[in-house]
């Protein structure tokens, strides 16, 4: 059986940008706790949108024999007129590019999903896509991204390497488990790692009873008003200690007098269901989940990451690569759509001055699959190869990090 062709789209490619973390662990292969597995799928072309100061694309493209393109549409047709690719692998994260008012990177992601379908449109057939974290900053865009995905009949997949990464401890709803309130702890940025937050938090919430039912209102508070709504009785004190408690990577002492700019998500449910989703800089760089069952009992796990090789996204890699090779999905894209669209809806919240927002466009009802993805067996790496360095790749990495 020949080898899966794929097409890498790319913003930008330099030392631990998104496209060196993953689709170069498809040219060198996918370090995992059962060793340094090849790939079984082969990277046949490249579209680099920018050239980055830093970049390795070039390199790496020259040193696999990867032929590089000026455009998307001759990435997928290899140069030629007609579609002559498996699959497109989408890293739409990195790069220099605007942001707007409102916090949100605009990442060229429509633009590169209605290229590739253009292609498959013209083709009158298509390959499945990946696609690397939100679908857009913008629901109208995102909207458009599943529905014309879904009209071409693509297998289509994105999101982050959260919900495929380690749990400690092993933590996985069985389906139509009953939840009445659930938090997600993290840190970082209000819109990459705030898209990272709530996907940790729905991986979770969607096996829930009756499956998922979309979100009927959003807020975001900042700073005071984090822990005011808390004693309110907005979110639940329990569940946001249960999770701090399972976080390696943390400060000694109390969030709420350590952080100065503490961030809350607060999303109710169409069926009732009610979450918090907290960024806490400056006191942890960690990821954590807590949810409450009806009977009242808790549930709480660290989602935990590491440095080199970055094995998370291994198993991301892992999954995107099955997606490829037979055309299924490993979970839901409704499950990018939905957390896309809050993210907005919560930016938007922000913006207008951190009200309350009705989301009915957010309606995105979906059943989790009863299959879970490739994920790691251990709650922790255990010994993940590590990934070769380049030449002069320790200076780059140096460098990268000033």
């Amino acid at each position: 059986m020949a080898v899966k062709r794929i097409a890498a789209i790319i913003t930008a490619y330099y030392p631990y940008s998104h496209a060196d973390v993953i689709v170069t662990k498809f040219l060198r292969g996918i370090p995992t706790d059962d060793g340094l597995l090849p790939p079984q799928v082969e990277i046949a072309s490249f579209y680099l949108d920018q050239i980055h100061e830093r970049d390795v694309g070039r390199e790496l493209a020259e040193q696999y024999g990867v032929p590089i393109f000026p455009s998307i549409a001759k990435a997928l047709t290899l140069g030629g007129a007609e579609l002559a690719v498996d699959g497109a692998l989408i890293i739409g994260e990195h790069g220099d590019y605007a942001w707007n008012e409102k916090e949100q990177h605009l990442y060229p992601r429509r633009f590169f999903v209605e290229q590739i379908c253009g292609v498959f449109a013209t083709a009158g057939r298509s390959v499945p896509i990946f696609s690397d974290k939100h679908l857009s900053w913008s629901w109208e865009q995102a909207r458009w991204m599943y529905e014309r995905t879904q009209e071409l009949n693509v297998p289509f997949m994105a999101g982050s390497s959260l919900p495929v990464t380690y749990r400690r401890p092993w933590l996985e709803y069985d389906l139509e488990t009953p939840l009445t309130e659930a938090v997600s702890v993290a840190y970082g940025g209000l819109d990459a790692y705030g898209f990272h937050a709530l996907e940790t938090l729905q991986c979770m919430v969607e096996r829930r009873s009756g499956g998922e039912t979309g979100v009927h209102r959003v807020q975001c508070l900042e700073g005071d008003a984090v822990w005011e709504a808390g004693d309110a009785g907005r979110w639940p004190k329990d569940l946001f200690d249960a999770a701090i408690d399972k976080i390696e990577n943390k400060k000694e002492g109390d969030p709420r007098v350590i952080c100065e700019k503490p961030v809350v998500y607060l999303l109710e449910y169409i069926d009732g269901l009610r979450t918090a989703t907290f960024l806490l800089n400056d006191f942890t760089t960690g990821w954590a989940y807590a949810g409450r069952r009806t009977d009242g009992h808790i549930d709480a796990a660290e989602f935990f990451l590491a440095g080199d090789p970055h094995p998370h996204f291994s198993y991301l890699c892992l999954n995107a690569q099955q997606l490829f090779l037979t055309g299924e999905a490993a979970y839901p894209i409704e499950r990018t759509l939905l957390v896309s669209g809050a993210l907005e809806a919560l930016l938007d919240s922000r913006h207008r001055g951190h009200v309350m927002l009705e989301t009915p466009h957010l309606g995105v009802s979906y059943r989790s699959y009863t299959k879970p993805p490739q994920r790691p067996s251990n709650p922790r790496p255990q010994g993940a190869a590590v990934e070769p360095f380049r030449p002069d790749e320790a200076a780059q990495r140096a460098k990268a990090k000033k």
